[in-house]
């Protein structure tokens, strides 16, 4: 399978409700090229990204497509009761049938400001893997207490493996959603490999990797690179400033101070991203395929100028 994960980056010269229309815009063109999924993220006052709400979102995208699936990559399940994700994407199956997935994780939030409004701190307990168990008991019925709308169907769930993340998918026999600094770790291979041996099956089910990564596909690798360049760049400036920016173009960008540390720390994103021809992308994916064994492709991709992102959209679905 071949997804998108759409963050609803904001850019500087745009606003936010732009960027949500962006996110649906990109959706649509994602469904008419002809890719599997499209998840959205959860970001709660994060200056860049404009959509804190996936479940919200979600139905917004799906109103607007027919055929596509719906994924949150992901919902963070520390801020929320698991009755109410349930509820929230119950509705959504019941209005998209058959279309619909809940990707979960456990960040507590952005800055200690953020958490603090989230009413959330790393001090309380961790209570994930129970949340889990307890929401999937919503989902497929099973719990005391009935979630509404009932439709007869579950809800797919996938794990966003971060820390235990693997363990505990593999424990409550859930598909995972990996990315990340891992990808380019010796750890990697180990890792699944133990989430596979691991696995404990509910229902039938089997282990099930995404992969989830920046890919960028141009007419050549150096435009693909500086197509990759603003989401790097802005990284990198939030480890900086500790304020995670809009995007900016690429010709203020390459006018703007590069201090040696966010220099280096750009040179470090962009080389775990996966930027280039079309060649150059097939090689570099088909490489990923055989380290991970992966399910599924997530191309968590933003940048700047929107025709080209929906341009590398389009190429990437003609290569997979």
């Amino acid at each position: 399978m071949l997804s998108l994960l759409d963050r609803s980056r904001t850019r500087v010269d745009s606003t936010d409700p732009a960027a949500l229309e962006a996110t649906i815009a990109r959706a649509v063109h994602a469904e008419q090229v002809g890719y599997d999924r499209f998840w959205v993220a959860e970001h709660h006052a994060v200056p860049g990204i404009a959509s804190g709400v996936p479940a919200v979102l979600l139905a917004a995208i799906g109103a607007r497509t027919s055929r596509i699936r719906l994924g949150s990559g992901g919902v963070m399940l520390p801020l929320h009761q698991p009755l109410v994700v349930a509820e929230q994407f119950l509705v959504l199956e019941a209005l998209h049938p058959g279309r619909v997935d809940l990707g979960l994780g456990r960040s507590l939030g952005f800055t200690p400001p953020v958490r603090r409004a989230l009413r959330r701190d790393h001090e309380d307990g961790d209570t994930f893997e129970d949340d889990l168990v307890e929401l999937r008991a919503y989902l497929d019925g099973t719990s005391d207490v009935t979630a509404h709308p009932a439709t007869g169907r579950t809800v797919p769930m996938h794990v966003l493996a971060t820390g235990r993340g693997l363990e505990v998918a593999a424990r409550r026999g859930l598909p995972v959603v990996v990315g990340g600094p891992i990808l380019s770790s010796p750890d990697l291979a180990p890792a699944l490999e133990g989430y596979r041996r691991a696995f404990v099956p509910h229902l039938e089910s089997s282990p099930r990797v995404t992969v989830s990564l920046d890919v960028l596909v141009a007419d050549d690798d150096a435009t693909a690179r500086e197509l990759a360049l603003p989401e790097a760049w802005a990284m990198a400036v939030s480890r900086q400033t500790g304020e995670f920016p809009p995007l900016e173009p690429i010709k203020a960008i390459r006018a703007a101070s590069w201090p040696d540390q966010v220099r280096r720390r750009v040179e470090e994103s962009l080389s775990r991203a996966v930027a280039g021809s079309p060649s150059s992308v097939r090689r570099q994916l088909e490489e990923l395929a055989d380290r991970t064994g992966a399910d599924e492709l997530l191309a968590s991709t933003s940048t700047y100028d929107l025709d080209a992102l929906l341009a590398s959209d389009r190429m990437l679905r003609s290569l997979l």
